[in-house]
């Protein structure tokens, strides 16, 4: 059968189907008098002529198939006009039967190319070789398959369709291919749109009939080419769109994670899991956690949500896998997540921040610069240090275009990272090679920040210098940390290309630089609002021990045998006063300054390293290898920005803590005298290379020195025992005399102290409850002028320095004592007693600063006991620590005259034990030395004391019953005890062989 039949079969098929679907024909007038069948319009083609009797009827519409053709002028052709329908009629179904019979041929070898197609061999792109060795069968006499159908044959001639008959053949052939879901989506992926060029076939009609053949092929091809084409674009869509499970995102089939990460399925498995996370993730009362964040991140029109990296640890561990080997890839997604997560609450939040970022806290593994090595470069890392260095705030460009200066092209945008310097070759317009240059006005930026962070003084090495790192600060990140602030960085490892590197090295290396995520400073490690629930219940029931005061003090270096007055001294400063600020124009610091100045072996040292890893900052140094510019700050030309930038030195790194200066005395005067402003008014003002600034030096200083000489001489006064000026030391709070003494009841305490401590601390030491109930009662000690703090490490009383040290940063943060009722006439009495007595003796002198000394230690003593208010019994304490501090600094020649004159001061309100104890130690001491000097210095085996005596000196006291001491633990654990009668009170000596009793 040729094609021309089937063309006109089918295009007969459709008319048929035409007729049934509209069921009515409208015949339109001809010029010609007659009725023009299958056209649209009477301009539309030739047309067949009626009988020349017909007059032009205005139209009419028959039933197709039931009427006939009309004749106006009579019946003499009615019978003519039947028979010529009739044949027509039969014409048409004769070809409607023939079409449809072409069609399932075509369709049934269409079917079986398809099946054909899929049996063969994939690899044959070329398809079925023709020429190949059995090309010579195709051309073989098949008697069985050479028969043909005569039914099938068709050998009529069928006239020539119009164009307008054509044209809506083809139409209902399209419309009828389409409700047989040929074209539908049943069957075809094609879009709509797609469809739109299917229905413009109907615009060839004045091709004049040309081209209707080919136009049906080229139909089927280009339907075939869309059908592959959006085939493999639908498949490809779904391999991005497909989702994975966890067990197939955790396959990653051998790749790394940061291209396993960038591939479409596992990164929309990754934003899946992420977003459930932030939308399910609850705390221990049910509350989500972070959709409170999205909120109060709206509410605040903040740009960074914290994340915190042990919640997605425990929720999602194999994504907390992939940030910490692959952040920035996770990172990027993860911002999307989050911004999409912020509009669903906040629709308009893009107008205000067109980017929300992720903050990782709470990473595990913390590390020290030094340890940093290429295995963790392009990891998440966690370091922390003190900032030495800030640049200033410069734009740095993320999407950058640039303007072609030949033919004015924008191109563009590139996104710049800080790996590589973007660089355009050739202009994409014009294939010029430039000149471009940076289009300002549609390029986007971002802040950019750089600071130096070094290694934390006291966790250098000894022996080696403080390594640092560069690190980045963008976004919102800038300024969050000044020079002088302890803080710690959450950040992506990387390197960048350093030419200036390159060239000193002489071959091929790359400098290190943190990109920071998160920063937090370590003063707010254990703020008061990052106190959990357990912290604040421990602390408030410290608070409400009445001992606290007492307990504090023993748990300041535990492991250090007396020194009361220092360790009282050191728990003030630790707590400090209240700074005043009068109307932001003069400030009075709040912060408590100590000397400590004794002889060698004394424990000096080792009481500012308990401080150094007790105060919740503390910067370590020393006197010997440190400078004025070293202590205060210093000025430098950057090396990336070529501008001068501020160093601080110690005091401005101890900003808000604690700054510890031994071998004060090694400092020459002129390095000392640098520090007096940091002292008092706690700034460092600098004018060097055109800058013009004062820094913040907010710190308590607390300082150990020798005396001139190495040992501390008693019959001079303070002044000429130390290469100090008076002006330094008027700015000291709190001075504080170690001497280096015989006493035996002291000396006998010390040594088992100092046995029993060595017993403990060895790792293998092992005891059960005897053991450590015996090494209680040997080594739990005092001095004789003070409390029993120097106890053995068992003791119960001592505070656990973890929980010491919340509880100090509590105090501090949310305890602000305001002296109310207090007795102001006490304070002006012992100043002008102090004055009167410091002028007759001549020892340190007395002025208004030690007033406020003596206000600066009542709010450190309130805050203490976390009260609001300064009582009674604070300035009691104060004045007592004042006038130790005094009386210490005189010589031995009129010492007991000035606590003679003092007294009154110095037991007031004292605890009863202290000062029971006291009087015993006294009585003791008294009596050994009358046996010495009666023996030629022969210690006795015991010393026994009256207690008619003891008593009689307490109530001198005015405390008038001893028993419950006798009954303490302090009177115990001191060697002291009753003879058998119960009338003396015993004190034995191991040391003398002596079997005399004094």
């Amino acid at each position: 059968m040729s094609n021309n039949n089937r063309n006109n079969k089918r295009r007969a098929n459709a008319i048929s189907d035409s007729e049934d679907s509209d069921n009515m024909v409208t015949f339109p007038a001809t010029p010609g008098g007659g009725m023009a069948y299958g056209s649209s319009s009477p301009e539309t083609g030739p047309t067949r002529d009626l009988p020349p009797s017909s007059p032009p009827p205005a139209s009419l519409s028959l039933p197709f198939g039931q009427g006939g053709f009309i004749n106006n002028n009579g019946d003499d052709d009615m019978e003519s006009d039947s028979e010529a329908r009739r044949m027509l009629q039969a014409q048409f179904e004769q070809e409607e039967r023939e079409l449809r019979l072409a069609q399932q041929e075509e369709d049934e070898l269409e079917e079986e190319g398809e099946r054909l197609a899929i049996e063969g061999d994939d690899d044959d792109d070329e398809g079925e070789d023709l020429f190949g060795p059995s090309m010579e069968l195709d051309y073989m006499v098949n008697p069985e398959k050479d028969v043909y159908d005569i039914e099938e044959i068709d050998d009529a001639e069928y006239e020539k369709m119009d164009p307008a008959t054509r044209a809506k053949v083809e139409a209902r052939l399209r419309r009828r291919d389409a409700e047989q879901g040929l074209l539908s989506g049943a069957k075809s992926r094609i879009p709509a749109a797609f469809l739109q060029g299917f229905e413009d076939d109907e615009d060839d009609e004045d091709n004049g009939g040309r081209g209707g053949h080919s136009r049906r092929y080229r139909r089927r091809a280009d339907r075939d080419n869309i059908h592959a084409a959006l085939f493999d674009q639908s498949m490809d869509v779904q391999d991005e769109e497909r989702e994975m499970t966890l067990n197939e995102l955790k396959d990653m089939k051998g790749k790394s994670v940061a291209s396993w990460i960038n591939e479409p399925g596992p990164r929309q498995t990754i934003t899946r899991e992420f977003r459930h996370f932030l939308l399910s993730y609850v705390d221990d009362q049910g509350a989500s956690v972070y959709g409170e964040r999205i909120r109060k991140l709206g509410e605040s029109n903040g740009e960074s949500l914290e994340v915190s990296y042990a919640h997605l640890a425990t929720s999602r561990p194999l994504l907390a896998y992939f940030l910490a080997n692959a952040p920035k890839a996770m990172l990027a997604i993860m911002d999307d997540v989050a911004m999409d997560a912020v509009l669903t609450v906040f629709p308009d939040y893009a107008r205000i921040r067109p980017e929300i970022h992720i903050r990782i806290a709470d990473l595990p593994t913390m590390c020290s610069l030094r340890e940093l090595r290429q295995s963790q470069l392009n990891c998440l890392v966690r370091v922390h240090g003190v900032v030495s260095r800030r640049t200033s705030v410069f734009p740095q460009l993320k999407y950058v275009k640039f303007n072609c200066q030949k033919c004015g092209a924008v191109l563009g945008p590139f996104y710049q990272d800080s790996q590589s310097e973007i660089k355009i070759g050739m202009c994409t317009n014009c294939q010029s090679r430039g000149p471009f240059t940076v289009d300002s006005e549609q390029t986007v930026y971002r802040n950019y920040q750089k600071i130096t962070l070094q290694e934390t003084p006291g966790s250098v090495p000894a022996g080696r210098l403080p390594r640092h790192r560069e690190v980045v600060l963008l976004w919102d990140l800038i300024d969050c940390a000044k020079p002088g602030d302890e803080i710690e960085v959450t950040g992506v490892y990387g390197h960048t290309y350093d030419v200036s590197l390159n060239t000193k090295q002489g071959f091929p290396v790359f400098a290190t630089v943190i990109e920071a995520n998160h920063v937090r400073r370590r003063a707010d490690e254990f703020a008061a609002f990052r106190l959990t629930e357990e912290d604040r219940r421990a602390i408030r029931a410290l608070a409400r021990d009445k001992g606290i005061g007492r307990r504090i003090i023993k748990s300041i270096a535990p492991s250090i045998y007396g020194h009361d007055h220092i360790k009282t001294g050191v728990a003030l400063s630790l707590f400090g006063g209240v700074a005043k600020d009068l109307n932001g124009k003069a400030r009075t610091r709040g912060d408590i300054n100590v000397l400590l100045l004794g002889d060698p072996g004394t424990a000096k040292s080792q009481i500012l390293k308990y401080i150094e890893t007790t105060a919740h900052r503390a910067v370590f140094t020393t006197g010997q290898g440190a400078s004025a510019v070293g202590l205060t700050a210093s000025v430098r030309k950057d090396p990336v920005t070529r501008e001068w930038t501020l160093e601080g030195g110690a005091l401005v790194l101890a900003d808000r803590g604690v700054c510890l200066i031994d071998e004060f005395d090694k400092m020459n005067d002129t390095d000392r005298t640098s520090i007096h402003e940091a002292m008092e008014q706690q700034t460092i003002s600098l004018s060097k290379a055109g800058i013009v600034t004062t820094l913040q030096a907010r710190c308590a200083v607390i300082a150990a020195a020798n005396p001139i000489g190495g040992r501390y001489r008693p019959t001079l006064p303070f002044s000429q025992n130390v290469e100090l000026t008076e002006p330094i030391l008027s700015r000291f709070d709190v001075l504080c005399v170690v001497r280096d003494e015989v006493d035996p009841v002291r000396d006998e305490h010390l040594g088992k102290f100092v046995v029993q401590s060595h017993i403990r601390s060895h790792p293998r030491f092992q005891s059960d409850t005897a053991d450590v109930q015996m090494a209680d009662e040997a080594t739990i000690g005092d001095v004789p002028t003070g409390t029993a703090s120097a106890t053995a490490l068992g003791d119960s009383d001592i505070i656990p320095q973890d929980l010491l040290r919340k509880y100090i940063m509590y105090a501090r943060e949310n305890i602000t004592p305001r002296m109310h009722q207090v007795d102001q006439d006490k304070i002006m009495n012992l100043y002008a007693e102090l004055r009167r007595e410091s002028l007759a003796t001549g020892s340190i002198p007395i002025t208004v600063r030690h007033v406020e000394s003596i206000i600066r230690l009542c709010e450190a003593h309130a805050r203490l006991h976390l009260r609001e208010y300064v009582r009674s019994d604070d300035v009691e304490v104060a004045i007592r620590v004042v006038l130790e501090s005094f009386i210490s600094a005189q010589k031995i020649s009129v010492k007991k005259s000035l606590r003679r004159v003092f007294s009154k001061y110095l037991t007031a309100k004292r605890d009863i034990f202290e000062v029971l104890h006291f009087v015993l130690s006294r009585l003791i001491q008294d009596k050994l030395t009358f046996y010495q000097y009666s023996h030629r210095g022969q210690l006795p085996s015991n010393v026994r004391i009256s207690k008619e005596e003891f008593e009689s000196q307490a109530r001198s006291m005015q405390i008038h019953d001893c028993a419950p001491f006798y009954q303490s633990r302090m009177f115990v654990s001191q060697g002291f005890e009753f003879d058998g009668e119960g009338t003396h009170i015993v004190k034995s000596f191991a040391t003398s062989s002596s079997t005399a009793t004094a």
